[in-house]
């Protein structure tokens, strides 16, 4: 048996905006399965993913990239299945002309959580590389070098208008990360 599902063309589909009037990430791609194409504020493409819940995902890519996160496109699907799902992706990315930075040489930024040992300021580097501090004393400076980038990111994310809760997980500050609960 094989299903058979049509790969519509990122040209066709709808732009949804990332945050809508209210403040509000698009709610209606909550528990949805499929493939999502995101892009700038100038409507470049950005990043091309699928999920088994295109909100989690649209919401963990927004913290991570915030300032590529401005627009989205989506086809969704009824059941997982990820050689569709493949090839809707592979389908937009060839379309697209070029592979875009988020499935290229930034793709870590896009799907892994932050580490913000990368966005240490230099006075926290050298303290971070101090010999003197023990392990304790450098989990202290990576937990503060974390809420520091997350208060970034959420003034960030405030100017441009979310109302929507983000939550950080915190036992992953400790180890310098910073991923949505």
């Amino acid at each position: 048996m094989t299903i058979e599902t049509t790969i519509s063309s990122l040209a066709d589909l709808a732009d949804i905006s990332y945050i809508d009037d209210s403040g509000q990430l698009p709610e209606q791609l909550q528990g949805k399965i499929g493939v999502y194409a995101i892009f700038d504020r100038n409507k470049h493409l950005q990043f091309v993913g699928y999920s088994r819940d295109i909100y989690l995902s649209l919401r963990q890519h927004l913290v991570r990239q915030p300032q590529h996160c401005y627009w989205v496109k989506v086809q969704t699907i009824e059941r997982p299945n990820r050689t569709i799902l493949e090839n809707i992706e592979n389908a937009w990315i060839t379309e697209n002309g070029s592979v875009p930075s988020g499935n290229g040489d930034d793709k870590e930024k896009w799907t892994q959580p932050i580490d913000v040992k990368t966005l240490m300021t230099p006075e926290e580097r050298v303290n971070y590389e101090n010999p003197v501090y023990d392990e304790m004393t450098q989990m202290k400076i990576l937990k503060n070098v974390a809420r520091r980038v997350e208060a970034e990111i959420l003034a960030m994310l405030e100017m441009r208008g979310l109302q929507a809760q983000i939550r950080f997980n915190p036992k992953l500050k400790d180890n310098g990360l910073l991923d949505l609960k």
